[in-house]
C-alpha cells in the first residue's frame, strides 16, 4: 500500500478518536437540552420521593442527566422481568444522584444494568482459612461489577427508594461500587479532585472502618451496616447510602466522614428537607 495511503489512513484514525471525546459531548448536550418527558416526571413523582427534597437547580441537574444516562446504558431483564420506562427511569435517578455538582463521565466503564424481578441466588468459591475450597450460595440483592455491569434487584430496589430516610438503598450502595471500580476495583479509593485529598481521605474513612469493625466484634450499635465492616469497599457503600439517606445523623455522629463524602460528593443532604420528603403523602410500594 502507498505511503501516501498509509498517511491518510493515520490520519483518518487520529481524527476518529480525537473527535469521539468531543463527538460524545455535543450529543450530552444535545440530550440535557431536550425537554424532560412528563411521564418519566410522573415516575419520579411516584417512585422517588427523594428527589422532592431536593432543590429546584438539583431537580433539573437530575433529569438532565438521567436522559444521557438512560441514552447510554442498556438494561437487561433477568427472570422473564420486562423492562419498562419506571425501571429504566428509577435506576437511572439513583445513578445520577451520585453524579450531581460532579464533572462526570457517566460511569465511563458501566454499559449494562441487570435487572432481576427480586433478590437473586449466586454461587460463589472460596477458600476457608486451612485451604480448603467451597462453594456458596448467596442471596442478593445487587452486586457491581468492574467489567462495565451493575446487578439489581428491582423489588429491593424499590423498596430502597421507597423508604428515603432508613440509610438503605441498595441503587445507591452498588453506583457507588460503580465510583469506587473507576480506579480499576473497589477498595474504598474512589477518584478524588486532587491528589494531595487521599492522606487526609484514607486517615478518616480508616479510623472510621476500624471504629465500625470493632463495633461488630462488641456487637454494639452504630449508624452504619455491619457489612460495611466486611472490607473498605463494602465501608464506603454503605456510608453513602447513609450520607445521601440519614444526612443527618451523619453529620451528628460522624461529623469528619460525612465532611469527607460531602466533598466527594459535591453535596450537602443535610441541608435538604429529607424529613418533609419522608414523611409527606404516601411513598410506599404499589401492590
Amino acid at each position: 500500500m502507498p505511503a501516501f495511503i498509509l498517511t491518510c489512513l493515520g490520519l483518518l484514525l487520529v481524527l476518529w478518536f480525537g473527535g469521539q471525546p468531543w463527538w460524545a459531548a455535543r450529543q450530552r448536550r444535545a440530550l440535557r437540552a431536550q425537554p424532560f418527558p412528563a411521564a418519566w416526571r410522573e415516575i419520579l413523582k411516584q417512585r422517588m420521593p427523594y428527589v422532592r427534597a431536593m432543590p429546584a437547580d438539583l431537580q433539573l441537574q437530575l433529569k438532565a442527566h438521567i436522559q444521557v444516562f438512560l441514552a447510554e446504558k442498556s438494561f437487561i431483564g433477568c427472570d422473564g422481568l420486562e423492562i419498562t420506562d419506571e425501571i429504566r427511569v428509577t435506576i437511572a435517578a439513583h445513578a445520577c444522584l451520585l453524579i450531581l455538582n460532579r464533572p462526570s463521565d457517566y460511569y465511563p466503564s458501566l454499559r449494562q444494568i441487570l435487572v432481576y424481578p427480586d433478590s437473586f441466588v449466586v454461587e460463589r468459591d472460596h477458600t476457608d482459612g486451612i485451604g480448603v475450597a467451597h462453594r456458596a450460595r448467596q442471596v442478593l440483592a445487587g452486586e457491581s461489577w468492574s467489567e462495565g455491569q451493575v446487578i439489581l434487584s428491582w423489588q429491593d430496589t424499590l423498596a430502597g427508594a421507597a423508604v428515603v430516610d432508613d440509610g438503605q438503598n441498595v441503587a445507591i450502595h452498588e453506583f457507588a461500587h460503580q465510583l469506587d471500580q473507576e480506579t480499576g476495583s473497589a477498595n474504598g479509593a474512589p477518584l478524588l479532585k486532587r491528589r494531595a485529598h487521599y492522606g487526609h481521605w484514607a486517615r478518616v474513612l480508616g479510623e472510621e472502618f476500624g471504629n465500625l469493625q470493632a463495633r461488630v466484634t462488641r456487637g454494639a450499635p452504630s449508624l452504619f451496616s455491619d457489612y460495611g465492616a466486611t472490607d473498605p469497599g463494602e465501608f464506603f457503600a454503605v456510608i453513602s447510602e447513609v450520607f445521601f439517606e440519614q444526612p443527618a445523623a451523619m453529620a451528628t455522629e460522624h461529623p469528619a466522614l460525612y465532611q469527607e463524602l460531602s466533598q466527594f460528593y459535591h453535596l450537602d443532604p443535610l441541608s435538604w428537607s429529607l424529613d418533609q420528603a419522608a414523611h409527606t403523602g404516601s411513598y410506599h410500594c404499589r401492590q
